[in-house]
């Protein structure tokens, strides 16, 4: 199935490791090209190398929790490749711990790069896209099923997929697609780390619940990205995809 992606140029946050990686490899293999961006230079120059080199990637240092960072990954895509089609917005998941548990601080920090550092990068990219542009976040499953020991998490998550929802209805008429992907236990080092915290009985209690009985890789989750994103999902917006082995316990 040809998705389209020849020489469409997308922003891909976070996307040194992890879920963000793994959408860029597919999207690149799929013959667009990307900006990427981390918090962290030599994680971004390693990722650029992974993905074929600046005839396919272009790595910044940047915080998406930073007021100007939005607006860098735009003009970079602009100036380096001469167009941009759209973006996967992705952020590393808040500490664990429940609500009561958690500081002020730390629901701040949460805030300033879960919520709004994803809101702002939606909000710019949006702006800056014609018909055919498509915006993805990353969520969890915890926008619609809260997960025991991620309080932050279980607060913030729905709040941006309605936020997101809210975008796709507002720039749907420009033919501008938003929409979020929702993943489960897909292995992270994030996941890896959960589980480290909850023990062998926690990992699994966590696998017993997954219907296909087994954690997903992260090339699964990117394979789905990059698909949402093409022009072969030109009819999907406005959706919560969840990649979850079947967890999810809601329709």
């Amino acid at each position: 199935m040809d998705l389209g992606l020849a020489d469409r140029v997308y922003v891909v946050t976070g996307g040194s490791r992890g879920l963000g990686l793994a959408t860029a490899r597919a999207l690149v293999d799929e013959g667009a090209r990307v900006v990427i961006s981390s918090r962290h230079e030599e994680k971004v120059t390693s990722a650029v190398a992974q993905l074929g080199g600046a005839d396919r990637a272009i790595g910044i240092e940047a915080d998406l929790a930073a007021p100007d960072t939005a607006e860098r990954l735009v003009e970079t895509a602009l100036s380096g490749f001469g167009r941009l089609d759209g973006g996967l917005l992705s952020v590393g998941g808040p500490p664990p711990g429940s609500v009561a548990a958690a500081t002020d601080e730390q629901w701040r920090a949460a805030f300033e790069t879960v919520f709004l550092g994803a809101v702002r990068a939606a909000r710019t990219l949006v702006g800056r896209l014609g018909d055919g542009g498509a915006v993805g976040l990353v969520l969890s499953s915890s926008a619609r099923s809260p997960i025991r020991g991620l309080g932050i998490s279980n607060g913030l998550r729905p709040g941006l997929a309605m936020a997101a929802k809210d975008l796709a209805d507002e720039v749907g008429p420009r033919g501008v697609r938003v929409f979020g992907l929702l993943p489960g236990r897909v292995l992270t080092d994030r996941i890896r780390e959960l589980d480290a915290s909850s023990g062998q009985e926690g990992r699994a209690r966590t696998l017993a619940s997954i219907p296909l009985g087994r954690y997903g890789q992260p090339e699964e989750f990117g394979r789905v990205a990059a698909f949402l994103l093409s022009p072969a999902a030109s009819y999907v917006t406005g959706a919560l995809i969840p990649v979850d082995g079947g967890a999810l316990p809601t329709l």
